[in-house]
């Protein structure tokens, strides 16, 4: 097959399952032997970094909750095979029983663009925070109050926060992601 007339399309998944359909979509390609046709399944994820029990834990999240993009050529049966799947709704933007509608060009590149951006993104980035600066707490046990920067240690990215609690002023030792700029 030439890449021409390899076009992507968006197919719509049962929400949180979406890798689980792409390996769907690819086992059932191959084992049908329709691997010249479809040439791509990618589900569109970000790095996160969230805070759990105080740790800092990176993970994938998915970009577009529901969708899966696949660079395919939907002739003959490949379309049908592809909505036979199981967790799979059908494809994005289909009329009832018609064919399925191609992403445009510059959708498709803003679209890979923004995935390959959000997996390369650098995880140290500068301080963003000033001292005397008020931030706003948004993790721990001191969620939710105010407070002012008194100290910005780099090495450790932790930061030393005075927030008033019932009147005194209490330190607090955190972490650049328990905080926000107000």
């Amino acid at each position: 097959m030439t890449d021409s007339v390899m076009k992507w399309y968006v197919v719509r998944a049962i929400g949180g399952q979406e890798n689980k359909v792409k390996s769907y979509i690819e086992t059932e390609i191959s084992r049908v032997g329709l691997s010249d046709f479809v040439s791509q399944v990618i589900v569109p994820t970000e790095k996160v970094v969230q805070i759990r029990n105080g740790k800092k834990v990176n993970r994938e999240k998915v970009y577009f909750p529901g969708y899966i993009m696949i660079e395919a050529n939907l002739s003959g049966e490949v379309p049908h095979v592809i909505r036979s799947i199981t967790g799979v709704i059908g494809f994005l933007g289909e009329t009832k029983g018609g064919d399925p509608v191609p992403m445009r060009r510059s959708e498709v590149n803003r679209m890979l663009g923004k995935v390959d951006e959000l997996s390369v993104q650098d995880e140290n980035i500068a301080i963003p925070f000033n001292i005397g600066e008020t931030v706003k707490v948004i993790d721990g046990p001191f969620n939710g109050f105010d407070g002012t920067i008194e100290k910005v240690n780099e090495e450790k990215r932790k930061l030393e926060v005075m927030v008033k609690i019932f009147g005194r002023k209490t330190p607090l030792e955190l972490s650049y992601m328990q905080v926000e700029k107000i």
